[in-house]
C-alpha cells in the first residue's frame, strides 16, 4: 500500500496533488493506495474521489518530499526519490511538479472527473487569490500583473469577456469592479478546468484544472512568472513551471 495525507490545513489544490501522487505511485508499483484523514477533503461537493482502501496504523514505512531552501526561499523541485518508493509507505509533501504524475494522464483525468461546465471561447476565467496571500507583499500579485495578463488576452481577442473565481469576493471588487465576481469552489474549480482561456494567480488551486485542459485541447493560460516571488523577481517553487502555460 501507499498511503498520502489529506492535511486540514492544505487548501483543494494541494490535497488534489498530493493525492494524485500517492494514487500514481501505488498504480505504478501495482499495490493499494489510500488516504489518511479523507473526511477532511474539501471538494466534497462537487467531486467523487475514491479514497481507496483504510489505512493501517502501525507497520508503514514514511518517506518526505526533498525540500531546499536557497536564502530563505523554497526552490525545491522535483525529487527523482519518488520513483524508488517502496510499498508500505506513507508519502508527504507537495509534489507540484508534473513529473511526478505526468506519465499517468489519462488515468488523473478520470480520477478528478467532475461534472463538464460549458465556458464560452470569448470568455476568460480569472483566478485571484486573496486571503492569506494579501499579507505578504513577496507573494501577493499586484495590480500590474492582472492589468498586463488583460491586455494579452485582449491581444488575443479584443472582444475577449473576463470573469473573476475567487477566495476572496471583497478584494477582488476592489482590484476588479467591473467583472462579475464568483466564490464557489466548485464552479471555480470547474470553470478553470472548461474554460479555453485563463489568468492564474500563484496559487496551487487552478494548475491541475488548467493543466488537464490543455492536455485535453487547445487553452491559452496565463502564470505569474517566477511563481510565489513574482514581486521580486526569484523563482520560487521551479516545481511549478508548467510548458503550457505562458509565464509574465
Amino acid at each position: 500500500m501507499i498511503a498520502g495525507y489529506l492535511h486540514l490545513g492544505s487548501g483543494l489544490g494541494n490535497q488534489l496533488f498530493r493525492y494524485i501522487a500517492t494514487r500514481v505511485r501505488a498504480l505504478d508499483l501495482g499495490v493499494d493506495f489510500g488516504m489518511i484523514y479523507p473526511q477532511q477533503f474539501k471538494g466534497n461537493s462537487f467531486m467523487n474521489l475514491d479514497m481507496g482502501c483504510e489505512v493501517p496504523d502501525y507497520g508503514l514505512n514514511h518517506f518526505d518530499e526533498k525540500k531546499v531552501v536557497e536564502n530563505g526561499v523554497d526552490i525545491r523541485g522535483y525529487d527523482p526519490e519518488f520513483n524508488f518508493i517502496e510499498d508500505n509507505t506513507i508519502i508527504d509533501g507537495e509534489f507540484q511538479d508534473e513529473r511526478y504524475w505526468k506519465h499517468r494522464e489519462k488515468e488523473v483525468r478520470e480520477w478528478l472527473k467532475t461534472k463538464p461546465l460549458e465556458v464560452p471561447d470569448d470568455l476568460c476565467i480569472i483566478n485571484f487569490r486573496g486571503g492569506e496571500f494579501k499579507v505578504f507583499p513577496d507573494l501577493f500579485l499586484p495590480k500590474e500583473y492582472w492589468a498586463e495578463a488583460i491586455v494579452l488576452m485582449l491581444q488575443k481577442n479584443i472582444n475577449m469577456r473576463f470573469e473573476v473565481h475567487t477566495d476572496d469576493e471583497v478584494l477582488a471588487e476592489k482590484f476588479f469592479p467591473n467583472y462579475k465576481i464568483i466564490s464557489d469552489i466548485g464552479v471555480n474549480w470547474r470553470s478553470m478546468r472548461y474554460a479555453k482561456y485563463a489568468i492564474i494567480a500563484n496559487s496551487s488551486f487552478p494548475i491541475l484544472p488548467r493543466w488537464l485542459r490543455h492536455k485535453e485541447s487547445e487553452a491559452f493560460t496565463i502564470a505569474p512568472r517566477f511563481w510565489a516571488r513574482h514581486n521580486t523577481k526569484t523563482w520560487c517553487l521551479p516545481s511549478n513551471w508548467y510548458s503550457k502555460f505562458t509565464y509574465i
